[in-house]
């Protein structure tokens, strides 16, 4: 693996785990108030978008970061919707 991949998932599993501490919280306190819906339906849409991106190019830094991410913000649109 090479320093650019490297530097890459670093890079991707900061952003995306960024979004874990939000999760705990709405965990912890089955409260969505302070959170924006609108908010995280784009975010969701734009990481959708780059783990097609990175599908497509065979960039795994992206793949995983994405992936992950996209995992972490819909759980956390379907807790907005769900303690609405």
């Amino acid at each position: 693996m090479d320093n650019i991949t490297i530097l890459g998932l670093i890079a991707g599993a900061c952003t995306t785990f960024s979004f874990v501490p939000q999760l705990i919280k709405i965990l912890r306190s089955r409260s969505t108030s302070d959170i924006s819906l609108w908010m995280y339906i784009v975010i969701s849409s734009g990481i959708l978008m780059w783990l097609i991106y990175g599908l497509l190019i065979f960039d795994l830094p992206i793949i995983i970061a994405n992936a992950v991410a996209l995992f972490i913000t819909i759980t956390i649109l379907t807790l907005k919707i769900k303690y609405r």
